[in-house]
């Protein structure tokens, strides 16, 4: 549920009006905003339209949740799997991605090591190498990459990358639709 007093007070603070100002643009009184903001009353339709447009936002917007969903991640957001046969760690790095258009992970690629031979299949992918060196096996064909260089492919031929170097490499890749 929407608490509409707490959004309109959030709105207001992000557009740097106090609530005399907004009173003022939308002809209400102070007291009224105050009273609005702190749920003791409630806006006709009319009233919130004229609220919302001065705040810079309309009613489809200010009711819709898409506001509370999370757009910022931290390590602790992070999961991670290990394969030890492959030597290679990966980080989904934006948890439940698969409900969007990509999916980035971050790849580290012990030395010997590669990632999963990925099948073809329908989408892009683009990678960039944050650390180390890699080799980007595109269609049989390999491609050595390293640090501050990039790829980016339709991904309908076979595709993975193979660490042979001494160190460890590290690569953040996006694939759209999510694959990994």
């Amino acid at each position: 549920m929407v608490d509409i007093g707490k959004k309109i007070r959030e709105l207001r603070l992000g557009n740097g009006l106090t609530q005399e100002e907004l009173a003022n643009r939308v002809e209400l009184t102070k007291g009224y905003i105050s009273q609005l903001e702190n749920n003791l009353t409630s806006p006709s339709i009319q009233t919130l339209y004229s609220i919302l447009e001065v705040l810079g936002t309309d009613v489809h917007e200010f009711f819709s949740l898409e506001n509370d969903v999370a757009i910022t991640y931290k390590d602790e957001d992070y999961y991670t799997k290990e394969d030890f046969v492959l030597k290679n760690e990966i980080f989904w790095i934006v948890p439940n991605a698969q409900k969007y258009q990509m999916e980035p992970i971050i790849i580290e690629i012990l030395p010997g090591g590669q990632s999963v031979i990925d099948d073809p299949h329908s989408g892009e992918e683009f990678g960039y190498v944050l650390e180390g060196r890699v080799t980007l096996v595109y269609n049989k064909k390999r491609y050595p990459l390293k640090r501050g260089e990039t790829f980016y492919y339709l991904a309908h031929k076979e595709h993975y990358l193979v660490n042979n170097s001494n160190g460890v490499a590290k690569v953040l890749w996006v694939s759209t639709p999510p694959m990994f």
